[in-house]
């Protein structure tokens, strides 16, 4: 019936999440309100830990991007289920330091990092700096030479292969700003000033290919690619890489007609792969890194709305305004992102109408969606919107001047608080 296994209606004809009735969040904790399933996202950490133990017979490690959604509580999630973390910018940095995760399974990546975040990331000691450009490669040596330290990085390799998703989503492909191209030979060379820099050990190479993926082939593609640069590394300089970084970018639910292969079945493939081409090429199998995001914690989230003003415009379309917007989910406006809504407190009746559900901003384009199913609606109804787990909180902003939301984790039928909702004081707090 919905997207997530997390939700469901209950008696009262309520949606719930997690055990916990979606009407007596917005009571308890106002509106908008983000809601995530704490049980689904430690079961999607479990699906690709045991399938990457499973596969890879011990040489993996999952690292969730916490670009996904990043908070004090999600990094102690991830940590307990005894997974890495990538991070992309001192703050993230930072956010996984104050919540006790170890440095040494820290993954920071960025295609600009600033001197300041690759002296703190050598500072603490993270495990791996995914460096993206000769200038930060050339930077990182000195100041890790400054330091006297060694910086353990990994190179960002674009292998060429095109995810068919939207192109602001797009990241292996030659024309991105992320990482070294191999088909100009900027890859090859990257390695060469890398193995010659003091202050750099060179441990492995790194790879994205884009996000929101339904097939396991583009992934599949571009392990064959990176193993066989791995191998034309060891070919020629007679050093074999210790660690293969795949990234992320599984799919996931948001339509009910979206099929997302299992979480298994990628890491299944994907080893099949890898051990092929390393026995094809004689060399090692390295430790196999996966960076999954969305598809840690994407299902597991709603985002709750209180309905304003309901406006049909006749032969045109009916408006449904809610009390959020483009501030707390910024995709639609961003990338035409599709989602499922529905009126939580109406869950069990059947979708009637077809509206286009408006934020609050003062921009046309603010919407969640057009065209979507909706139960017939009414000012002060309750409206979810589901797989809101990934990319809405971590991409919210003040526009307007708007707070943003709270965020709320349940559990078992127990909600807590995990991000506390802004209040107009930390609008000004940083104001002169």
């Amino acid at each position: 019936m919905f997207v997530s296994p997390c939700l469901d209606v209950n008696d009262q004809g309520h949606l719930t999440i997690g055990g916990c009735d979606t009407v007596e969040l917005a009571q308890q904790f106002g509106t908008p309100l983000y809601v995530m399933d704490e049980s689904e996202i430690r079961r999607a950490c479990a699906s690709y830990r045991e399938s990457i133990e499973r596969y890879y017979d011990g040489k993996g490690l999952v690292a969730y991007a916490s670009k996904a959604f990043s908070c004090k509580a999600i990094c102690r999630v991830i940590l307990e289920e005894g997974l890495g973390l990538d991070v992309v910018s001192g703050g993230e940095l930072y956010t996984a330091l104050s919540a006790g995760f170890p440095p040494e399974k820290l993954f920071f990546h960025g295609n600009n990092k600033t001197p300041q975040e690759l002296r703190e990331a050598l500072e603490c000691g993270v495990g791996y700096i995914v460096v993206d450009n000769v200038f930060e490669l050339e930077l990182l040596g000195e100041l890790a030479s400054s330091q006297g330290k060694t910086a353990n990085i990994l190179l960002r390799i674009k292998p060429g292969v095109d995810a068919h998703t939207h192109q602001f989503i797009r990241t292996g492909q030659i024309d991105s700003k992320f990482g070294f191209a191999l088909e100009t030979g900027e890859a090859m060379a990257a390695v060469e000033r890398a193995l010659s820099l003091t202050g750099i050990h060179l441990k492995g190479l790194h790879c994205h290919i884009g996000s929101q993926i339904f097939d396991r082939e583009p992934f599949e593609a571009a392990a064959e690619i990176m193993i066989g640069f791995l191998a034309d590394i060891h070919d020629r300089w007679g050093r074999e890489l210790e660690v293969l970084n795949l990234g992320g970018g599984f799919g996931i639910k948001y339509l009910s007609d979206h099929n997302p292969i299992p979480y298994d079945k990628y890491m299944e493939g994907i080893s099949r792969v890898v051990k092929q081409a390393c026995a094809q090429r004689g060399i090692a199998t390295p430790l196999i890194v996966m960076e999954p995001g969305r598809s840690i914690v994407g299902a597991a989230g709603i985002t709750l709305y209180t309905v304003g003003g309901v406006k049909e415009i006749p032969g045109i379309r009916t408006y449904v305004s809610v009390d959020g917007g483009m501030t707390d989910n910024p995709r639609y406006i961003l990338y035409q992102s599709e989602y499922e809504a529905l009126i939580a407190n109406r869950a069990d009746q059947p979708k009637d109408t077809v509206v286009t559900v408006a934020g609050r901003c003062c921009e046309s384009g603010d919407l969640i969606g057009e065209g979507m199913p909706l139960q017939r609606t009414q000012p002060g109804d309750l409206m979810a919107v589901l797989s809101t787990g990934a990319y809405n909180y971590s991409m919210a902003s003040n526009y307007n001047r708007v707070p943003r939301p709270a965020v709320v984790l349940v559990w078992n039928g127990t909600p807590r608080l995990v991000i506390r909702r802004e209040c107009y004081e930390d609008l000004v707090r940083n104001d002169l």
